[in-house]
Formats: C-alpha cells, sequence, structure tokens
C-alpha cells in the first residue's frame, strides 16, 4: 500500500469498543464502515434488557475518558441509561451513517494485500484493516437441562428478554445466580406471587448502596468540568491501583478484607441461619466475579421467595424437578446462564494466511498477542480478545488504550511504506506462556469454577499489573511482529 494512501477499516461491531473505533477513526480522518448485526447500537446494553440490568463499575468510570457523562443519574447505572449515554454518542459523532445495521460479518478472508469482507446482506467489501469488536458476553449460553422443551410456561434467556409477558403475580423461577440471576432477583422476587433462585455456588455479595445524584449534583458537573474530570480520575485510580492489581496475587490481604466485609453483611442482612449459611460462599473472595448488590439479600428474604441449592434434574411441562424429587410449578422460566465466553469473533469464518482458518488456530482455546492480535492473520486485530483485562480494569479504559496501540501500529505499517502488520509466532507463543505461568498465581486459579478458566482450569484474562499493561499499550514492540 502506498504511503500516500490512508488504509481503510472494517469495524465489526458497534457496541462501546466499536463505536470508540469508530469516532477515533473519523477524527483521524479514515474511511471505515461498521458491520453490525443488530437493528442499534449499543451490544451488550442492547441486547441485556432484563428487569434490574446495572452495571457494577461505577457510572463515572464507566465512560469514554474524553466524553465523560455529568448526567448520569445514578452511581451504579441501569442498563437503559448506559444504552443512552452509547446511543448518544452514536448521533453526536454522526456515526450511525457509516453503520451497515443488520448485517452481520459472515466471512472475512485475506486476499494478500487486504481483507474481502462479507456481511449477512450479501455486500461484500474489501478493507486494509479489520477491527473486531465483537466483546465476549453476546452468545448466550442455554441452558441444557434434559425436558427444557417440554416447559408450559414462558423461557427465556436473560439476554433475550420477552418484554410481552406479563411479571406481576406470576410463579417466576430464575436458573443461575451470577450478576445477572441476583439482579433478576432484586426486581422480580418482590412482585411475584412466588419466586425461586436456583443457586449452584453461592456468591460473594459486596454490599453497596444505590446513590442517585441529586439534579443539583449533576448540575455542579455540568458546569464544573474540572470537578468531572476529578471525579473519574480519582474512581480510576483507584480501582486499577487498588482492586485491579490486588487480584493478581491469590496471598493479597485484601481477599481477608473482603471476607470480612461481606460476611458481616451477610450476617447482618439475612435473619433465617438456614437461608444465611445457604448463601456463604466457601472459597476465596473474588475467585469468581464479585456480585455488587444493594437489594438481593432484602429480595430473597420476601416470603414468596426461595433459595433452591438442590441440583435441577430435569424440566417438566408444569416446572423444574430437583434431585429430591420435588417438582416447582412455574409460569415464567428464566435462564440466567451466561454466555459463550470463548466464541469471540466467532462463528464467523476467519480465513488468513494460506487459507488457514481461525477456528483452524484456535481448536484448543483462544488466544491472542497482547490479547490483539493473531499470527497468520495480517491486519486483523481486536479489542477486548482472549486475555484481555475482562475481571480487573475498566473496559473502556482497555478499549481506548488497546485502540491507541492499534493506530501507533497502524502508522508505524504506514510510514514504513508497508502494508500489513502480523505478530510473529515466537511473540506469540512466548507472551502466552508467560501469560499461563503468571495467571496460574492470581486469585482467579483458587479452586472455585467460574467462566474466568480456560478448559484447562487457567484463567484466560489480563494476569499481569496496571501498569505493566499501560507499558505494553504505550509503546508496542515492533520487533514483534512481522511487517511487509
Amino acid at each position: 500500500m502506498s504511503s500516500e494512501r490512508k488504509p481503510t477499516f472494517a469495524i465489526i461491531g458497534a457496541g462501546m469498543s466499536g463505536l470508540l473505533a469508530a469516532l477515533k477513526l473519523r477524527e483521524a480522518g479514515y474511511e471505515f464502515t461498521v458491520f453490525e448485526k443488530a437493528d442499534r447500537v449499543g451490544g451488550t446494553w442492547r441486547e441485556n434488557t432484563y428487569p434490574g440490568i446495572a452495571c457494577d463499575v461505577p457510572s463515572h468510570l464507566y465512560s469514554y475518558s474524553f466524553e465523560l457523562n455529568p448526567d448520569w443519574k445514578f452511581l451504579a447505572s441501569p442498563g437503559a441509561e448506559i444504552q443512552e449515554y452509547f446511543e448518544g454518542i452514536a448521533k453526536r459523532y454522526e456515526l450511525e451513517g457509516s453503520i451497515r445495521f443488520n448485517d452481520p460479518i459472515v466471512r472475512c478472508d485475506w486476499q494478500g494485500e487486504g481483507w474481502e469482507v462479507e456481511g449477512g446482506s450479501g455486500f461484500v467489501g474489501h478493507f486494509d484493516w479489520v477491527i473486531a469488536a465483537t466483546g465476549i458476553l453476546h452468545h448466550p449460553k442455554h441452558a441444557e437441562i434434559p425436558g427444557i422443551e417440554d416447559f408450559a410456561g414462558d423461557l427465556f434467556h436473560s439476554a433475550e428478554w420477552d418484554h410481552s409477558v406479563a411479571l406481576e403475580g406470576k410463579r417466576i423461577g430464575v436458573i443461575g445466580n451470577g450478576s445477572s440471576g441476583i439482579q433478576i432477583t432484586g426486581t422480580l422476587a418482590p412482585i411475584a406471587s412466588e419466586f425461586t433462585l436456583f443457586q449452584r455456588t453461592a456468591q460473594w455479595v459486596v454490599p453497596v448502596e444505590q446513590v442517585e445524584y441529586t439534579e443539583e449534583q449533576r448540575a455542579e458537573f455540568r458546569s464544573n468540568p474540572e470537578a468531572l474530570q476529578g471525579l473519574h480520575d480519582e474512581l480510576d485510580q483507584s480501582f486499577h491501583q487498588g482492586f485491579g492489581n490486588q487480584v493478581l496475587d491469590s496471598s493479597s490481604d485484601i481477599f481477608e478484607g473482603m471476607r470480612t466485609v461481606c460476611n458481616n453483611h451477610l450476617d447482618t442482612f439475612v435473619t433465617d441461619p438456614e437461608l444465611r449459611e445457604k448463601l456463604r460462599p466457601d472459597y476465596t473472595p473474588a475467585c469468581k466475579r464479585l456480585v455488587v448488590s444493594h437489594n438481593f439479600y432484602d429480595s430473597i428474604q420476601v416470603p414468596q421467595a426461595e433459595l433452591v441449592t438442590e441440583s435441577i434434574e430435569r424440566i417438566e411441562a408444569g416446572g423444574v424437578r430437583t434431585a429430591d424429587g420435588r417438582l416447582h410449578e412455574f409460569d415464567v422460566l428464566v435462564a440466567a446462564t451466561g454466555f459463550h465466553v470463548d466464541a469471540f469473533v466467532r462463528p464467523m469464518a476467519v480465513r488468513g494466511l494460506d487459507g488457514v482458518t481461525l477456528d483452524e488456530i484456535w481448536k484448543e482455546r483462544p488466544s491472542a498477542y497482547m490479547s490483539m492480535g493473531i499470527p497468520g492473520f495480517p491486519n486483523f486485530f481486536m479489542i477486548n480478545g482472549p486475555n484481555s483485562p475482562v475481571g480487573n480494569f475498566s473496559l473502556i479504559r482497555t478499549a481506548e488504550m488497546q485502540f491507541a496501540y492499534l493506530m501507533m501500529l497502524v502508522d508505524h505499517v504506514k510510514e514504513g511504506g508497508h502494508s500489513h502488520a502480523t505478530p510473529s509466532s515466537e511473540a506469540a507463543v512466548r507472551f502466552e506462556d508467560e501469560r499461563t505461568e503468571a495467571a496460574k498465581n492470581t486469585v482467579w486459579a483458587t479452586g472455585c469454577r467460574s467462566w474466568y478458566l480456560d478448559d484447562r482450569g487457567i484463567p484466560f484474562v489480563w494476569p499481569f499489573p496496571f501498569e505493566r499493561f499501560t507499558q505494553e499499550m504505550e509503546k508496542p514492540r515492533f520487533e514483534d511482529y512481522t511487517i511487509g
């Protein structure tokens, strides 16, 4: 590619990372097309609309650093407010005209000097670079329980909520007690005639107060950008230098402090001793993703609510049969059973050098150099790809740094009069070996089952301190790439 011609970009996904890439490319004067499988922007916040959905990170941290929002209404914003924020970004930066809605990518083929990209609509385009901003929480993991197709009531996954179903006064069952299941419980248990939460593993629940910002506080943020920036920076520093780094050391004292705080909260707010012990975890806090809630313990104790820890044997027309032989009857059954977190860009077909497919490369498990690039796939980079810091750093901060890294790589290639860059196999193996060893010492590897673990039981998240991530992203190791 001539150094005089600006490269073109295909962006896959119009969620948080995809919008970030689009608006930054627009600022830099690059041509791009965003391919979005749905009819709106928003990603996970568009898809997940279940009752009670909210971010478990403070709103003023879950914002682009260059687009702080003075009008967050809550400390931890509901999903609809976050969706509104991203829709506002798309409008303000006039991005919607560059997005192909309802057009999921089905195929990406490397053509020697660039990528041929095909959308589900039949559209075929050619681009120099592909940015996969598909995220990890977008392929629902449906419950695989015998008899599930026999249920006679309303049944849906938490990420595929059927808002046509009336809920008040109904008999409601929820399978799964991760963040989604607990948020749903907090909202629906008080309005159901009967409510049952099926729990496989107890969760560490971090107590928070749902703070609502007053109009006066929001007006102060609007009139005083320095105060708003100060709040963001304070939250950022606390999050990344505190919890974000502490979880990387399984022997850290922070976990005993968490245990004490969470147990005190449990002991104080759950009055029934039998229920209290069912809710008490027996593993290290933060081994699984911590659950943040202001109303779960209140809601699971309403008279019509029940916590069931017996394993599910099967589902029948009338409800759920547990291993003790009991049939739990429901009108509505919700599967809060999470996502296929190892899918990333799949199921789209991605074919790189020599016709090698991504499915072949990732046959055992997904991996990526610096969580972004894959040997054999030139100019194909992911934001928040495999082994990104999904469990300890802010995803928005991570995405911003990864995109800036990619732009430094693009500039390096262009300034050298070249057309493409590919991580070398040696660099990728070196990084993955180091990452795997470091992951074994993190809190996520202390013995619990969680979606952070790969097929070997090794955490697949970034296991190094925030400073290491910052250093890697601020200065790419160009020597780790094959550039041509």
